[in-house]
């Protein structure tokens, strides 16, 4: 699977230099200390939301499990379209990830 690379900047644009990418799940990663935080896949932003906060997440307009190959993915949403198609709702999505990853030790 390709992963949207207009999606791909915008994410990069509103991220810190200091945040590394990686390609990985047929998309590509955004870390933070060694911690996957957000990522494209396809058209939709990968977050990492933790296990707790995914059951009030997926309620959410265009939130949805993550699902890779019929297994979820624990502590992760994808975010479709309309949550992400303005800057403010992008930014917000990837604050969440990036607040969740910022939680863990570095790797």
């Amino acid at each position: 699977m390709t992963y949207d690379e207009h999606l791909a900047r915008r994410v990069r644009d509103a991220l810190d230099d200091d945040i590394d990418e990686k390609k990985m799940f047929g998309g590509i990663a955004f870390m933070l200390d060694g911690n996957m935080a957000v990522g494209v896949s396809g058209d939709d932003l990968m977050v990492r939301v933790g296990n707790d906060d995914v059951d009030d997440a997926v309620v959410l307009n265009d939130v949805r499990p993550f699902d890779m190959s019929g297994k979820r993915m624990s502590g992760w949403v994808l975010v479709g379209g309309e949550a992400i198609a303005e800057d403010d709702g992008l930014a917000h999505w990837i604050d969440v990830g990036m607040e969740f990853a910022g939680t863990l030790p570095a790797k």
